[in-house]
């Protein structure tokens, strides 16, 4: 088998782009036409930025993603707070963001919305400012995060659900589509509806993220004493240290809960 190597060669850029001229474009980019480059902006090696995008002032964005047509990234954010300070977006590697996506800038002076590496926003999707993602996250189209939310890895987004400013999703966690999410997201677990409910543990994802059966196991005693026991949250974890086995996915999930700021997602009314 002959190895093929893949030379870096300089930008290849549309005619009718607007580059900024203090943006920095790495070896392997690739720019479509009409598409605006503000300024201070760095795009990573081997990205493809498709036709009529436009990528705002101080946009860092790393290596290998794909900017989909008329996505909108690094402009100002949709906040009375912002006065014009210097606040940024960062993107890591590796992302796919799908046509009509915007994603704004922080609120704050060097404050910045984050995105991680290996996820999908998928068309329309909003990224308000402030916000913080993960890694391998899938957010379905026309779904809107308001400011400040946090999404950890491997969550799931339902289609057109609204994410509440200041809200939690943890990871591999799956938001139903349509959903309303006011109040914090359990890792684990799927929620969906208006007003939004956990409805169980997300057993898919567990499988998809590779969580071996005895911690699956312990992951659903755990369920069970956060919504299903009565217990308050606080007793809930207090039996939840005791009980359960000491696993990443048991300490992440302690951890959540200890810092869960807007209330907890609960099951449904029976």
């Amino acid at each position: 088998m002959e190895l093929k190597v893949i030379k870096n060669v300089d930008p290849q850029i549309h005619p009718t782009a607007i580059i900024d001229p203090t943006a920095v474009l790495h070896k392997n980019v690739v720019i479509g036409p009409y598409t605006v480059i503000g300024p201070d902006c760095e795009i990573g090696e081997g990205s493809r930025i498709d036709a009529h995008v436009v990528i705002g002032a101080h946009t860092r964005m790393g290596k290998n993603n794909h900017i989909f047509p008329h996505a909108v990234i690094g402009e100002e954010p949709q906040d009375l707070k912002y006065h014009g300070e210097y606040s940024t977006v960062v993107i890591g590697d590796s992302n796919s963001i799908r046509e009509y996506c915007t994603i704004h800038r922080a609120t704050g002076e060097n404050q910045e919305t984050h995105i991680g590496s290996h996820n999908m926003l998928q068309a329309y999707v909003h990224i308000a400012h402030n916000c913080n993602l993960g890694d391998y996250i899938v957010i379905s189209s026309f779904s809107g995060l308001a400011g400040h939310v946090t999404v950890e890895d491997h969550a799931v987004i339902g289609g057109m659900s609204g994410i509440h400013q200041f809200v939690k999703i943890g990871s591999v966690a799956m938001v139903g589509g349509m959903s309303k999410i006011v109040q914090d997201v359990c890792p684990f677990v799927i929620v969906d509806g208006n007003p939004s409910r956990v409805v169980g543990l997300n057993s898919v994802g567990l499988s998809r993220n590779h969580i071996n059966q005895d911690v699956k196991k312990e992951l659903k005693r755990a369920y069970r004493l956060i919504f299903r026991s009565g217990l308050r949250l606080d007793d809930a974890i207090n039996q939840m240290e005791q009980e359960l086995s000491s696993t990443p996915e048991i300490e992440h999930l302690l951890s959540f809960l200890r810092n869960c700021d807007r209330g907890l997602c609960r099951t449904r009314e029976r």
